[in-house]
């Protein structure tokens, strides 16, 4: 595609951004067209759940780039969604009733957030967009009750910037501690633990039958709530890669290289299920550190060069004074299987875990994480689930 003249990139968020951002760094002289259904410049997600929540960062810290970034290289679609791709035609229709003829398109649409199914599900609020964080942000106060259903990372973030608002805060999970479908039962209940010291009240085994507007009805209880949160997940956007025909299956398909079942069209992000050579299947990360990377290699990829896109998963997160780095993925299939070791000291938040699969030789590293452990941070954490060697116990500290 070394002769290509342009290229659109579906998306305003990390993925898409670092895409462009990419093409013109490596020389690109074509036309680049980010479509973007957001108003806001492209940014990065996190800050949502951290620190633009609290209030303790401007949003403008958030954007990839500045405006005087794509007034020079982009042309930047804002408010504008895309509504049909032909990929035998090689255009994108916008709702605007434009057309856009390309070279190479890059599907970066990421995730939508799930909503809670149940009656009343519908008066509650999710966090994605700078919108959302706004709306919630302003619900944020002293003695505001907050309810939280869902006790993954979403929900534990706002969980934590709700207390530093000093609210009211209720935790919902339906399992035995929150995080306990990617991290198992030692590690959720350190963050259990870490919610109820703060101040959070945890509710674990819990169903949600309905939401009303006094607050959330629990197991026939109702929990009084001015603002309810749901934080049950997110869907990969692939309503437009699955009506052109692509290959889609818990997101749209791609090899290492990024490409899509169609020709020219490749994926990253959120919604991109990536074939990994490491792992030898198809998987679909949703964090920071993925979008910013595969966004990068599919520009590459869509600009001739060979990617094989192989890194290791990278996740972080901050609440209260717990700071954590994880690398590596645990197949969810599988987490029943793994050995957790622990080194350092829980109680203090200063702490390794590894995640061990058993192989016939031994055990395997498939995953490790640390809280607050910056020395040498994920760097010795990535050596030994990289190596894909077995594990001497009696080495790991």
């Amino acid at each position: 595609m070394s002769d290509a003249t342009s290229f659109v990139i579906v998306g305003g968020g990390l993925a898409a951004a670092k895409a462009a951002g990419q093409l013109v760094d490596d020389g690109f002289d074509g036309t680049i067209t980010i479509v973007s259904g957001e108003a806001e410049l492209p940014y990065e997600r996190p800050p949502l759940s951290k620190g633009y929540l609290t209030g303790d960062s401007e949003f403008d810290a958030a954007l990839v780039h500045d405006e005087q970034f794509y007034d020079q290289h982009i042309d930047l679609r804002r408010g504008v969604r895309a509504t049909s791709l032909d990929v035998d035609g090689r255009t994108l229709a916008l709702d605007d009733g434009t057309e856009l003829p390309y070279d190479a398109l890059l599907l970066a649409t990421g995730a939508t957030p799930r909503s809670l199914d149940v009656p009343g599900g519908e008066k509650t609020v999710t966090l994605r967009t700078k919108q959302d964080a706004d709306a919630l942000r302003a619900s944020l106060r002293p003695e505001a009750r907050v309810v939280v259903v869902g006790g993954g990372w979403i929900g534990l973030e706002v969980a934590a910037a709700a207390r530093g608002s000093d609210a009211d805060v209720t935790l919902l999970e339906a399992s035995s501690v929150p995080l306990s479908g990617v991290m198992g039962e030692t590690v959720g209940q350190v963050f259990a633990s870490l919610h109820e010291r703060n101040g959070v009240t945890v509710r674990t085994g819990v169903t949600v039958e309905r939401v009303t507007d006094d607050g959330v009805v629990v197991d026939g209880e109702t929990i009084p709530a001015d603002v309810v949160v749901a934080g049950v997940g997110v869907t990969p956007d692939v309503a437009l890669a699955e009506s052109a025909g692509l290959a889609v299956d818990d997101g749209i398909l791609v090899d290492a290289s990024l490409r899509t079942s169609a020709a020219d069209v490749y994926a990253a992000g959120d919604v991109a299920s990536c074939f990994y050579p490491r792992y030898e299947q198809h998987v679909r990360v949703e964090h920071w550190a993925n979008a910013l990377n595969q966004g990068q290699a599919a520009a590459r990829s869509m600009a001739g060069q060979t990617v094989r896109y192989d890194r290791l998963p990278y996740f972080y997160t901050d609440q209260y004074d717990l700071g954590m780095e994880y690398v590596g993925w645990l197949p969810p299939a599988r987490l029943g299987e793994a050995r957790v070791e622990i080194r350092g000291d829980v109680e203090a938040l200063a702490f390794r875990a590894y995640w061990l699969l058993p192989e016939e030789r031994g055990w395997r590293a498939a995953a490790a994480m640390h809280v607050n452990m910056w020395d040498d941070g994920a760097d010795a954490l990535k050596a030994v689930v990289d190596s894909r060697e077995t594990v001497d116990l009696d080495s790991l500290r």
